[in-house]
């Protein structure tokens, strides 16, 4: 017998997919990130929601679901702004390329069209913080280090520049228990599968299946943290303050 989820964390997702339907109002709509540029108006901090082509909600109601959930300036000396982090993902908007050691989730989707077969996997990807240590540690040059990548990357910028999302303004100080640290760990546990069922199932199709980590094949979203905790449904009461407040 399939395991389903509890009726409250249904009702919990709902909820969440409500607050989400009232920012993307506040927000004019969702945003394709390939498309988007640092003269846009964004807040200067915040908490982003990403959904992807081809991924549907289904316990919590109708619409796509979201597959990432990622926020920046989790410790007391970041500066970070949001759009600083959103670019980190998009990548080189002139290039087409980008830097998956200084971004998770462009690492975590390259990774997985390398498993899914759409190219051969860099023997430097992942490896060192930079290409030029990855070089030395694998007795290559910089240049070489960075051709091989060079199509990955491209790949990557592709798959991540056509996903849709949406943000949160959330303008609060740098800290690991700011609001938006509170609400992007939350929002991670309540969509994931990694501890216990979730509302709404990745689908068969889902690029994040052939992830090579564990955790974001169990939890159906791109993250690797905080999937297999435990929510606390207060955040949503948090949530919902920050979204009436949003002018």
């Amino acid at each position: 017998m399939t395991a389903k989820p509890s009726p409250s964390r249904v009702a919990d997702t709902i909820r969440f997919y409500d607050l989400l339907a009232r920012i993307e109002d506040r927000a004019g709509g969702r945003r394709t990130l390939g498309v988007c540029d640092g003269r846009m108006d964004w807040p200067r901090r915040g908490v982003y929601f990403f959904f992807e082509e081809g991924e549907q909600r289904s316990l919590s109601g109708g619409g796509s679901r979201v597959v990432r959930v990622g926020t920046h300036a989790l410790t007391d000396r970041s500066r970070t702004t949001l759009w600083a982090r959103l670019s980190q993902h998009r990548g080189s908007a002139k290039s087409g390329g980008g830097n998956h050691r200084g971004s998770i989730f462009r690492l975590l989707v390259g990774r997985a069209l390398v498993e899914r077969g759409d190219c051969p996997a860099p023997q430097s990807w992942d490896i060192a913080s930079d290409p030029g240590a990855a070089a030395r540690k694998l007795g290559m040059t910089r240049v070489a280090v960075k051709d091989a990548e060079a199509d990955l990357e491209r790949r990557v910028s592709a798959h991540i520049g056509r996903m849709p999302f949406l943000w949160l303004n959330i303008p609060d100080n740098p800290s690991p228990h700011s609001d938006r640290g509170v609400i992007e760990r939350n929002a991670i546990a309540l969509l994931s599968h990694a501890r216990s069922v979730g509302a709404d199932a990745p689908s068969g199709r889902w690029l994040g299946a052939c992830s090579d980590r564990p955790r974001v094949r169990a939890s159906g979203l791109w993250n690797n943290n905080h999937v297999e905790e435990d929510y606390d449904v207060a955040f949503l009461d948090g949530m919902e303050a920050l979204v009436d407040a949003w002018a």
